[in-house]
C-alpha cells in the first residue's frame, strides 16, 4: 500500500507458512446466507417502535414475537420474541438444499424438525462452541419484495446524469433491504472459528492479529459464504476474541449515502443514540453507521460492501483501533466497548480464571490494540 495513515492496516497477502488458511479442506455443509437473527426482549412495543423509526417493516406480529423485514423479498430477518431481558439469542442460516440439513444432522446428531407447525420448513438446531443458538434452515416460504427506496442520481467529475434536477431526499427513516452481518465476541475464538468453517463451510475474508503476536495466530476473523464463483458479503459473520460471549452488532443494508445520512438524522432527531458514524471501514469497505436501540444492542446501517467469491484469499493485517475505518469520526469507546465499568472488570476476572483462550498476554494485547 502507498505510504499513509492506514498503512499496513489492511494486506491482501495470504497466509504465511502453517498459518490457518481460513478455510476447511472438507466441511459438512456450505451455508448460502443468513436467514434471520433472533432476539429476546421484554417489551414488543418499543421494540416495534425502535424498529420502524431505524427502517424495518412489520412482517407480523402477536402478542409474544414480533417478526421484521427489509424490502428485499425473504423471510423476515429479525425475530424479537417476549422474554425477560433483552438478550440476542442467535442466528440461522439458509441451507442451499433439503439434503444439506440431513447430512448436517447426521454429522452433529441433531435431528431434522419442522420448523413451524403452520407453516413449511425445516431447521436443524446447533450450539457454536460459544454457546449461541445456531439454526440452518431450508425451504422457509419468502415475502414478496416491497417498493425500495430510490438511489439517488449522482454528478461525478465531468459525467452529469442529473441536470436540470435538484437534489431532495426526504427525510424518513432510512430503508433497511436486508440482514447483511452479525458480530460476536467470544473467549472461544479459535474453536468457534474452525467450528464455523468445519460445519457451515464458511470462509475467511480477513484475518486481524494482535500487533506483535502474529504468531500466536489471529484473534478476529470476517467470514463469508462459499458460494463459489458467485460473490457474497465480505462478512456475513464476524468474531473476536473477549473476555466475554456476546452479541457485538448487527448490521443491514440500506441503498447509499443518502440513506444512511438522511436516516440518521431521522433516528437523532427521535432522541436515538448514535455509537459512531458515519464513515467508511478497511475490511468489507462499507459505509457504516452505529445506533444503539432503547435496550443498548447495536445495529448498524450500511451500504457499498465489498463482494468477494471464493477465489479471494484472505487477508492478514494487525488490529487496532484507528484500523477500523479508512474515514470518518474517531472511533468511540463505546463501539468498542472498552468504557470502564463493574461488568467489564467481571467479565476479564472471570475469563482470566476460566479454561480459555484469553491470558494476560492477550488481554494485554487486546488493550493496546483497542488504543492504538
Amino acid at each position: 500500500m502507498a505510504d499513509h495513515a492506514h498503512a499496513e492496516l489492511h494486506s491482501e497477502q495470504g497466509a504465511l507458512r502453517h498459518e490457518h488458511s481460513g478455510r476447511s479442506i472438507d466441511p459438512v455443509i456450505k451455508v448460502t446466507d443468513l436467514a434471520w437473527l433472533e432476539f429476546e426482549k421484554p417489551d414488543l412495543a418499543r421494540a416495534e417502535a425502535f424498529a420502524t423509526d431505524f427502517g424495518f417493516q412489520v412482517a407480523s406480529r402477536d402478542a409474544d414475537t414480533l417478526r421484521l423485514r427489509g424490502t428485499f423479498a425473504g423471510p423476515p430477518c429479525l425475530v424479537i420474541r417476549r422474554g425477560p431481558m433483552s438478550r440476542f439469542v442467535g442466528p440461522s442460516f439458509f441451507a442451499a438444499e433439503r439434503g444439506d440439513l440431513t447430512r448436517l444432522a447426521s454429522a452433529t446428531g441433531a435431528a431434522v424438525r419442522r420448523l413451524d407447525r403452520d407453516e413449511p420448513g425445516e431447521v436443524v438446531a446447533l450450539r457454536d462452541p460459544s454457546g449461541f443458538a445456531v439454526r440452518v434452515v431450508h425451504g422457509v416460504p419468502e415475502l414478496p419484495a416491497l417498493p425500495e427506496q430510490r438511489p439517488l442520481t449522482l454528478n461525478t467529475g465531468a459525467t452529469a446524469r442529473r441536470r436540470n434536477e435538484p437534489q431532495r431526499p426526504p427525510r424518513e427513516p432510512s430503508r433497511v433491504q436486508r440482514l447483511g452481518h452479525v458480530v460476536l465476541e467470544t473467549t472461544v475464538f479459535r474453536r468457534a472459528l474452525d467450528w464455523y468453517l468445519d460445519t457451515l463451510g464458511m470462509i475467511t475474508s480477513d484475518f486481524l492479529f494482535l500487533p506483535g503476536h502474529r504468531d500466536r495466530g489471529p484473534t478476529m476473523a470476517f467470514l463469508r459464504c462459499d458460494r463459489g464463483g458467485v460473490p457474497a458479503d465480505h462478512h456475513t459473520v464476524a468474531m473476536h476474541l473477549g473476555p466475554s460471549v456476546q452479541y457485538v452488532h448487527s448490521a443491514y443494508q440500506v441503498t447509499d449515502l443518502d440513506a444512511i445520512a438522511a436516516g440518521g438524522e431521522y433516528l437523532e432527531e427521535r432522541g436515538y443514540h448514535r455509537t459512531w458514524g458515519i464513515g467508511r471501514h478497511i475490511q468489507g469497505s462499507q459505509l457504516f453507521d452505529y445506533w444503539h436501540d432503547p435496550d443498548r444492542l447495536m445495529v448498524e446501517h450500511f451500504a457499498d460492501g465489498d463482494l468477494f467469491d471464493s477465489s479471494v484469499e484472505p487477508g492478514w493485517a494487525p488490529m487496532s483501533a484507528s484500523g477500523l475505518a479508512q474515514w470518518g469520526p474517531p472511533v468511540t469507546k463505546e463501539f468498542l466497548g472498552t468504557q470502564p465499568s463493574p461488568k467489564l472488570l467481571r467479565e476479564v476476572f472471570h475469563a482470566l480464571r476460566d479454561d480459555n483462550e484469553l491470558d494476560p498476554g492477550r488481554l494485554l494485547g487486546l488493550m493496546k490494540a483497542m488504543n492504538s
